[in-house]
């Protein structure tokens, strides 16, 4: 009976690494657009409506999915902090926290990265233009993972539960 409880521990176990790592490949996918579609209404707010950044950074985390709209606010709330930072350094920080627990890779951050680089500094065509490269620069990350998605969510899902299987003969 011990045995059976072990090896359904470690069968759970492993099926729950493996389905974890493909959660994070379907995930990657759905952020970057998302973050696509904020950064789009980060344009429109600064191009149409001459929002000033803090208050645009609020519109778009109001309005944009809930899955990257802490980072928005986050960056907002930074910059009102009165710490005198700047849009970049409170980008990069808030891009720390929110990497953590998004699915992003770090080539996915450091486009986001380079766009706070210009945010706040610049006029308003110039950074219509950064958002402009930036979200075309998401979208062709965005491909990418749907292709690496599409490769190896069930490969991981397979892997775990097969791990766990494989451990258990070994141990039997």
């Amino acid at each position: 009976m011990l045995k059976i409880i072990g090896a359904l521990v470690i069968l759970c176990s492993c099926g729950y690494a493996g389905f974890s790592v493909a959660r994070d490949y379907q995930r990657r996918p759905k952020d970057l657009r998302y973050l696509q579609s904020a950064l789009q209404m980060l344009e429109t707010e600064i191009s149409y409506g001459a929002t000033p950044l803090p208050d645009a950074l609020e519109q778009v985390a109001n309005r944009c999915d809930k899955s990257v709209a802490q980072l928005f606010l986050e960056t907002r709330n930074r910059l009102l902090s009165g710490d005198g930072i700047t849009a970049r350094e409170a980008l990069d920080d808030t891009l720390k926290k929110f990497s953590r627990n998004s699915a992003i890779k770090n080539s996915d951050a450091s486009v986001l990265r380079a766009l706070g680089t210009s945010l706040g500094i610049s006029d308003r065509e110039d950074q219509v233009k950064h958002l402009q490269l930036a979200r075309e620069q998401l979208r062709i990350e965005a491909a990418k993972a749907e292709e690496e998605a599409a490769k190896n969510v069930k490969l991981y899902n397979y892997l775990g539960v097969l791990g766990g299987l494989t451990i258990i003969l070994i141990f039997i």
